[in-house]
């Protein structure tokens, strides 16, 4: 056994007790802790870690994924802090977890179940409680297979005769229909989503959405950008439902801005097929900011995999901002760097002690408004109510009012938004694009 550390020995008895389990293809260097991830997953599950317990073996054993041997030594670790839980940093079969945990005496999750139970935990809609339960049945489904052989037997005895069906086929029945049900519901919620899309793209307001490893800071940039009272937590997965608001920027005109769910390494898939309509309000941005936590010494490593899992929901083609966050942990003064093009591509801030946001909104500005033209519109007196929508969706640079009331704007603005104008019934056509 490699044990990377070694944590007090008592139960502080706030939750289960917990010892880490992974197991190496190759010998890990001393100063690396290849747990960390995992135990602030247990840590924002509720969990208190006693032990970190780390194991190498070119593959796996297939009955019980760790040799015999290491199971003995897990034993009496569980025996030693009285551990309640053991928690592997794998996806393991039902089988090997049912024999792990006849080995260990002890209850045995796997890295799939861990997240999914933080995820039941954080979830507050009603979409994202639907979401989650499917998941979390979906991933149940598999291990009722050969999970209990008291469940395998038929009902029988007085009065419990049945028509032959096995306790355990009831069950799977049972999930099965409520997987069905569940999956309905949720194509009816991202029936309605696509409906707000549409209607969001049907008035031109650019989106601009925050990604990035859990725990990089993106609540708590959002909260300093909206002034919103978004829950912030130095936890994994604090942040779980979509949270989207609107922002004026200086020198640009209204955005939205949306708060999504953070990444982390092998989510399981049932979750990510879950939460496949949530990631489509990424997808569907006008441009994103992808947060890393700059103080994490592999902050570069944790960008790579969120920009994998970017470009695997579709995303990847995206116009991206590098937001580089907790400076103020780093070291670091706020600064920007600019790309081929004069403009803004990264930023370094500290959302916590507020700086550099100023820079980041310059930023958004300049890469929403890259497109922008600045035309002359002419409006009649009785379009106040188009005059009012112009200045809420665009930067208006000027404005005049003749005698008549007829007024006169010189408007900053994209094609889009220019289209959508010219469908304006009381638009009257005069407009004149203007060289800036």
């Amino acid at each position: 056994m490699f044990r990377v550390a070694e944590v007090d020995k008592k139960n502080s008895g706030n939750g289960d007790v917990a010892i880490l389990v992974r197991q190496e293809c190759f010998a890990p260097r001393v100063d690396d802790n290849p747990l960390q991830e995992l135990s602030e997953l247990a840590r924002s599950a509720g969990a208190d870690v006693c032990e970190r317990f780390v194991t190498v073996r070119s593959r796996p054993v297939a009955a019980t994924f760790i040799g015999k041997g290491k199971a003995e030594e897990l034993a009496e670790l569980v025996e030693f802090y009285e551990a309640t839980l053991i928690i592997l940093d794998h996806a393991i079969s039902p089988v090997q977890e049912r024999n792990l945990e006849r080995a260990t005496k002890c209850r045995v999750l796997d890295r799939s179940g861990l997240i999914l139970d933080i995820f039941a935990q954080r979830a507050t809609s009603s979409e994202g409680k639907l979401q989650v339960e499917l998941a979390q049945l979906k991933h149940l489904s598999t291990r009722l297979v050969r999970g209990w052989t008291h469940l395998d037997r038929e009902k029988g005895g007085i009065g419990l005769r049945g028509p032959g069906e096995s306790q355990l086929e009831t069950d799977r029945r049972l999930i099965g229909r409520r997987i069905k049900i569940l999956s309905q519901r949720l194509q009816r919620v991202e029936s309605q989503r696509q409906l707000r899309r549409r209607a969001r793209h049907r008035t031109p307001i650019p989106t601009v959405s925050l990604v990035g490893y859990t725990n990089a800071g993106k609540s708590s940039i959002f909260r300093e950008i909206t002034g919103e009272k978004v829950l912030v937590e130095d936890k994994l997965f604090a942040t779980l439902d979509p949270t989207m608001r609107r922002v004026d920027l200086p020198g640009f005109g209204a955005v939205v801005l949306s708060d999504t769910v953070g990444f982390v390494r092998d989510l399981p898939h049932s979750l990510v097929a879950a939460f496949h309509s949530t990631l489509e309000e990424v997808c569907s941005a006008t441009c994103l900011l992808l947060v890393s936590d700059v103080s994490d010494p592999e902050y570069r490593e944790l960008r790579v995999q969120v920009e994998s899992v970017l470009k695997d929901i579709g995303a990847g083609d995206l116009p991206v901002i590098q937001v580089f966050n907790k400076i103020d942990l780093s070291g670091d003064d706020p600064h920007v760097s600019y790309g081929g093009d004069g403009l803004i591509d990264r930023v370094w801030l500290s959302a916590e002690k507020g700086l550099g946001i100023d820079q980041l909104l310059e930023a958004i500005s300049g890469l929403l408004g890259k497109e922008h033209q600045v035309h002359r519109i002419s409006l009649r007196p009785e379009a106040g109510a188009l005059r009012a929508s112009l200045f809420s969706r665009c930067e208006v640079l000027e404005e005049e009012v003749d005698e008549n009331g007829c007024m006169t704007l010189m408007v900053k603005m994209d094609e889009a938004t220019l289209g959508w104008l010219k469908s304006q019934s009381r638009y009257d056509g005069l407009w004149q694009k203007l060289q800036v």
